[in-house]
This record gives structure tokens, sequence and C-alpha cells, in this order.
């Protein structure tokens, strides 16, 4: 079987990272099209770089970085330094990327390559605000039913917000966009904190990255070192949960999570809950089914994955 061609749509961030750098490990399975920088964990000057760094970390020079959306559709951008640090990827010394941006925007980037492969044939796997994606969408509605699959990290039910009471992060930053793609009828599978936050990065599971002995395997536990202390803190939880890395490992092994086909709906309109992913997880009003919304996740399988891909870098 041919592996799966994917755009990631990324804001990194350290889970981010780790993301990326299991799809460049996992060539039998996965092909990077292309990767697409939007405005979220940090500014886009600063995703765009850190996308290209960890692209050369995993001698990955090869892959085309674009820029995108530097705001989301209608509001202020929100950030979220206090979690992953100024630069987006604090923790271990960064060297510069030499690779170089593409000059092309991330929005043509994914209309353009959505045009040209066959219809159905590429995956695009947003990891953060939704904004390069909707816009796309809005942009070109034509290319919409040419996407075989959204796979996404955002939103919480069972386990609420982690930027607001009810909303998670990269629905808030944008939860317009997100309605867009959320209403666009595009297959979603939707990787939530409720399954994230039990992919617990726990001090064995550092270590394991540590023991690795390569440049991957140590920036990954100083990444990790860095940013589980706000989570921690905020959850007593053992570790932080690493959540982009999620919509990889589903792309590569599926079974590890299970989840209801179910309505979900973004709110847009209220103070109190904007952001807000509203799941009809027990399927209790008549709105029809749009997205597989993942309820629990095999976390042992999941860092074996992890693990055992990243040594290959």
């Amino acid at each position: 079987m041919s592996p799966r061609k994917i755009i990631i749509d990324t804001d990194p961030g350290q889970d981010d990272a780790v993301a990326i750098l299991l799809a460049l490990a996992s060539p039998e399975e996965i092909e990077v099209l292309g990767i697409t920088a939007v405005a979220g964990n940090v500014p886009l000057p600063l995703t765009q770089r850190n996308a290209r760094i960890v692209c050369e970390l995993a001698g990955r020079q090869d892959v085309a970085v674009y820029a995108g959306c530097d705001a989301p559709l209608t509001r202020k951008l929100v950030t979220a330094e206090h979690v992953h640090g100024k630069t987006g990827l604090d923790g271990p010394q960064l060297p510069e990327p030499t690779m170089p941006l593409q000059e092309q925007h991330a929005v043509e980037f994914i209309i353009d390559t959505l045009r040209s492969n066959p219809k159905g044939s590429v995956t695009l796997c947003p990891l953060g605000p939704l904004t390069n994606i909707a816009t796309a969408f809005q942009r070109a509605p034509d290319v919409v039913e040419n996407v075989a699959e959204i796979v996404l990290m955002g939103g919480a039910y069972f386990e609420v917000g982690n930027i607001t009471p009810a909303a998670e992060f990269n629905i808030y930053v944008d939860p317009q966009a997100a309605d867009i793609v959320f209403q666009s009828g595009v297959r979603i599978v939707v990787m939530p904190l409720d399954v994230t936050h039990k992919a617990l990065v726990t001090g064995a599971r550092v270590q394991a990255f540590r023991t690795m002995g390569t440049e991957v395997g140590r920036m990954v536990a100083e990444w990790t070192d860095f940013f589980e202390r706000f989570d921690k803190e905020k959850y007593g939880s053992e570790g932080a949960p690493l959540h982009d890395p999620c919509v990889i490992a589903y792309l590569i092994q599926p079974g590890l999570f299970q989840g209801r086909h179910v309505n979900v709906t973004v709110e847009t309109g209220s103070e109190l809950t904007l952001g807000m992913t509203v799941a009809d997880w027990w399927r209790v009003t008549d709105r029809p089914p749009n997205a597989m919304f993942m309820g629990s996740l095999d976390a042992d399988g999941f860092f074996d994955l992890l693990t055992d891909r990243l040594a290959r870098l």
C-alpha cells in the first residue's frame, strides 16, 4: 500500500515538533507533501521558523515549509508562550534554520496541492488553529471535495477547556475558522483533549527518549522536560500530554484510538463559551454526525510507536 499523502498545518510548539518528527520518521505510511505554518502557539514568524528547525533536525531539508495566515479570520491573535516559552520551542538551545522558507503562501500551496493531486488523495493534518484550512476552503470552494480526510488536534468535551473553562486552545484561537471546517462536509477525525490527556509523558517515557543517544532523542527529552512543568502544575498529573503526535499516530496505527461518529458544533457567538466544541457524544440531538470524535487511547502502544519511530532519525 502506498504512503498516505498529507499536508501538516502547524504552529510549533514542542508537541507539534514531535508530531512532525513522527511523520518524517514514517515514510512507509506517510508522505509529507509540505508543512504549512499558522499563527497560534506563537506568532507566525516563529512558527514558520520552528517548522524549518524541526525539518533540519530530522535531516529533511527537502520538505518544503510555507508561511500562512498570521492572524485569525476575525479576531485578535491569542498565543501560548506561557506554555511553550518565548520561541515556542523553548528548552534546548536551537540553531537558526538554514533551509529556505518557500515564497508561496501556505493557503495557495494547500489549494494548488489539492487541485493537482487525484481527488480524495490528500489528507490535511492541522495541529494548530484552523485559519489556513478555512481560508483555503473560503478562497477555493472547489477544493473541499478533493480532501480525503482532515485529522486534527483540537477541541474537548469531557475534559472541557484548557485556555478558557469551556474551550481548547486551537479552537479558541480561531473559532470562526473551526466552524467553517466542521461545517465543510469533509470527513473529519478529531483528537480532543479527552484523548491527548491520556498521552502523558511520564519520567520513564522521557528517559526512553533520552537513552536513544541521538540528537532527536535528546531534543525531544529536553522539549518535554520544558513544557511538562506547566501541565504538571496545572493538572497535578504525573506528566504532560503530548497532544499533536496523536494525529500522526492515528494515521500510522488507527487501532490505538477509539471514538464515536457524532455531531460536533463550534460555539462562535457566546463570550462565555466561545470556541467550545459541543460534541453530541450521547446523540441526544438530531444534528447529523460530522466527525469521528476520539475518546480513548492505548497510551502504552502510542509511546511504543513514538519511541520506535523517533529512534530511526
